[in-house]
């Protein structure tokens, strides 16, 4: 398991949840609308996913690493030096753009990193909404740096700084910064990225430094007279973080099994995002792309107190997430996976509320009557045994239950759904 990443995450997120509040508190005071509920707390739930599958399958290429480290490396560095740390931060950064570049040129990358561009916003939660399957394939990528000597201890830490740097681009209330915007990821840099705008497509690459960018033909500067467009080309319309993580694969898995030539069966998997085989595309054909459809925001109406309810159930659910960070390395591994499993499950079912659909409602509150029982008669929840904590569970759950019951039966009452847009839209942070 990635211990240090996970550590790296224990001690970030509240730095990172308090950023994402001033900004917020910004974006009220400007009145910039920059975020939206469901928008956010879907990036969020995606940044849980992505911590957990990294901290259990982060192992594949920490084992890789070290086979070439051991085994292939031209030279030694010494992790002493603060010349190797300088060298290994600059590679890296160059080796994580090659990474973006292939994510956003070749399919099966696409797969995995599609989750972090499918905001229709962009804010410091677009930031978290990390990919949860990166850790099987984006490893390749680093290879270079072990055969090039830098240690593993080395490659770990300057690993997290680049990721962390990467937090503060993602802002719309940060503008032009000059010269910095020439040399260095800025966030007028990144809002490009992000940008689906035909000008704006797959372009600015880079983690730290613009230098590759120049270097490799793919920067484009912010233009004034083209406000960037954010989200994917074909929206996902759902708010769950599993889909949102696995719906390319199964896209790509379908066009692979209708395909007639096995040709085409493996090319599905390497050519560049939204290739399809002839044949494939004959029989089973896609609406074409439409800026007025694909540019409108997806979120279902739903009532106030539902969407409050799933701002709560997200809040316990990080705090969850801290505590199963906390205790990965105290437990056995089959609580610990069962502990990720409950987190992957809530997170579902959440997305499931967002969207105000009823046989998921039956499943959240499944989800919680369970964990509240499951807490009580045990007495304990993963390694905590503190009666007054269990107690804490067993009353939030009933309280949960209570307050998802009332907001069911007003749905099915038929009370009004808070329209987007409204004053008190329930969909506007």
């Amino acid at each position: 398991m990635d211990s240090t990443y996970g550590h790296a995450v224990s001690l970030a997120v509240p730095v990172f949840l308090s950023l994402i509040v001033l900004e917020l508190v910004v974006d009220r005071v400007r009145n910039t609308r920059h975020y939206h509920l469901a928008d956010a707390l879907n990036s969020l739930s995606c940044g849980i996913i992505s911590t957990g599958m990294r901290v259990f399958f982060g192992f594949l290429g920490l084992f890789a690493y070290e086979w070439v480290l051991g085994r292939a490396a031209i030279v030694q560095l010494p992790a002493s030096s603060w010349l190797t740390w300088i060298f290994a931060f600059v590679l890296y950064d160059f080796c994580y753009y090659w990474q973006h570049r292939f994510g956003h040129t070749v399919g099966l990358f696409w797969a995995s990193h599609v989750v972090h561009h499918q905001s229709e916003e962009f804010n410091l939660t677009t930031a978290l909404r990390q990919p949860g399957t990166g850790a099987f394939t984006n490893w390749v990528f680093y290879v270079p740096m072990a055969l090039l000597g830098v240690p593993l201890g080395v490659f770990l830490l300057v690993g997290v700084a680049q990721l962390f740097y990467q937090f503060w681009p993602h802002t719309r209330h940060i503008g032009r910064l000059g010269i910095l915007d020439r040399w260095i990821q800025t966030p007028s840099n990144h809002r490009v990225h992000h940008a689906q705008n035909d000008i704006y497509l797959d372009r600015n690459y880079v983690g730290v430094f613009l230098l590759w960018d120049h270097w490799f033909g793919s920067f484009q500067e912010e233009l004034d007279e083209e406000p960037p467009i954010y989200g994917i080309r074909g929206q996902l319309r759902s708010w769950n973080p599993v889909w949102a993580n696995l719906h390319y694969y199964w896209a790509m898995a379908q066009d692979c099994w209708h395909a007639g030539r096995w040709r085409d069966k493996l090319r599905v998997w390497i050519a560049p995002p939204g290739w399809r085989p002839a044949d494939v595309a004959a029989r089973f054909p896609k609406e074409p792309y439409d800026p007025v459809r694909d540019f409108s925001r997806y979120d279902p109406p739903r009532s106030l107190s539902l969407s409050l309810y799933a701002l709560v159930q997200l809040g316990i659910l990080i705090a969850a997430n801290s505590h199963f960070l906390a205790v990965l390395p105290k437990e056995s591994s089959w609580l610990d996976v069962l502990y990720f499993g409950f987190i992957l499950v809530s997170l579902a079912t959440l997305g499931g509320v967002l969207e105000n659909r009823r046989e998921i409602l039956v499943l959240e509150g499944a989800r919680v009557a369970s964990a509240g029982i499951a807490a009580v008669a045990l007495g304990s929840w993963f390694g905590a045994r503190d009666p007054r904590v269990v107690l804490a569970i067993g009353l939030f759950a009933l309280v949960s239950l209570g307050w998802l019951y009332v907001s069911a039966r007003k749905r099915q009452s038929g009370e009004r759904p808070v329209p987007v847009g409204s004053v008190e839209a329930a969909g506007d942070l």
